[in-house]
């Protein structure tokens, strides 16, 4: 009796260890799926400019932004959406659609062309929303590789472009204090014009640099016989680009211009994602991306393939961003004629430090992914 009293204990000891085994192992599976999934956050954080910047179209001292996260495995991949008034996003709109973005679906990070096309089959439009989370995407797969971006592209980083800095719409003496706060540093300089008063601007600029200027219009000039003819006079001022003569509907009266220009032109508000690459053929001789027009990396590349196919020249643009967008920007620059991502220089609160420009060149560094460091 006392043997099977013993026997009967041990057991119920042995059933209860079994228990407390299979609770354990659940509990661990339960971290480690909760570890797998992924997580997006995402906070708004509105921009500061260092000056009033002024367009052909309005002037504003603030740019709305939302910044955003995706954890998986341990490993964070940051992003960014910037919001311009004319891009017709805010971060209400941002935010409102990234709470419909659900990626715990998702287990891989990695399917990347899975991901990004459940993102961009949300809703239509939202740009800059889907930008945030491709650039954090493609972030996390650099980190997980632990390659920067543009080594796993097979771009060479020694030939990445100069990038201009960009002089916005002001009284003449605070373009010269402008263009002199960035001596030395710059080997062009981009100049926003279209308004009354585009001569003086420029010549205020010659007063105290000589380095070449690429302008803006930002379709501030409505006349195409008086715009060649200012495109003339600026070739004369040492410009070497221009960007957006005329409002971005007109293309027939576009294509007139670059038949007959001495500069090249290129698109901006005329182009934004790809399918309008191939219209614009014929019409511009290049085109500048943005990321946040363009709904990311992974569509830029597709418009860069295309437009070169085309014979146009391509430029990378920005808008003013932090360093998070700007240096993933970057990472495709060795593949750009022209680069204007000077968007982290425009602003005072940079929350992260990435791509650098040395001596006017943009300059990409080692870290894996789009490069950055979190400085919070």
């Amino acid at each position: 009796m006392l043997y099977h009293l013993i026997f009967y204990n041990f057991a119920l000891r042995i059933v209860a260890i079994i228990d407390d085994w299979h609770g354990y192992s659940a509990n661990v599976w339960l971290r480690k799926e909760s570890f797998r999934v992924m997580k997006l956050r995402f906070w708004a954080y509105p921009l500061q400019l260092q000056h009033t910047f002024t367009v052909a179209t309005c002037s504003r001292t603030t740019t709305p932004d939302v910044l955003v996260s995706i954890e998986h495995d341990g490993i964070v991949g940051y992003g960014e959406a910037s919001m311009p008034p004319y891009l017709g996003e805010s971060i209400e709109s941002v935010m409102a659609f990234l709470s419909r973005v659900n990626l715990s679906q998702f287990h891989d990070p990695m399917m990347v062309d899975d991901i990004l096309d459940y993102v961009d089959h949300i809703a239509p439009g939202n740009c800059a929303a889907k930008a945030a989370v491709d650039i954090a995407l493609h972030d996390w797969c650099g980190k997980y590789l632990g390659q920067p971006l543009y080594r796993i592209w097979g771009l060479n980083p020694a030939n990445t472009p100069f990038t201009t800095y960009t002089i916005g719409i002001d009284t003449p003496e605070v373009v010269r204090e402008k263009t002199l706060e960035v001596e030395g540093r710059f080997r062009r300089l981009k100049v926003k014009v279209g308004v009354a008063g585009d001569h003086e601007l420029i010549e205020s600029i010659r007063s105290v640099s000589s380095l070449p200027l690429t302008v803006d219009a930002n379709q501030g000039w409505t006349d195409k016989e008086k715009a060649l003819d200012e495109i003339f006079w600026l070739k004369e001022q040492g410009v070497i680009m221009v960007e957006q003569p005329l409002p971005k509907t007109r293309l027939d009266d576009i294509a007139w211009l670059t038949q007959r220009s001495p500069l090249p032109v290129f698109a901006d508000e005329s182009l934004q994602r790809l399918q309008d690459v191939t219209r614009l053929a014929g019409c511009f001789h290049g085109i500048n991306i943005k990321l946040m027009k363009c709904t990311g990396l992974r569509e830029a590349q597709k418009m860069i393939t295309v437009a070169k196919s085309l014979g146009m020249q391509i430029m990378l643009g920005c808008m003013t961003e932090t360093s998070c967008a700007v240096s993933a920007a970057a990472q495709l620059s060795p593949l750009a004629d022209f680069a204007d991502l000077d968007g982290n220089l425009l602003i005072s609160n940079d929350p992260y430090e990435g791509m650098k420009v040395v001596d006017g060149k943009i300059t990409l560094n080692e870290k894996p992914g789009i490069g950055i460091t979190d400085l919070r």
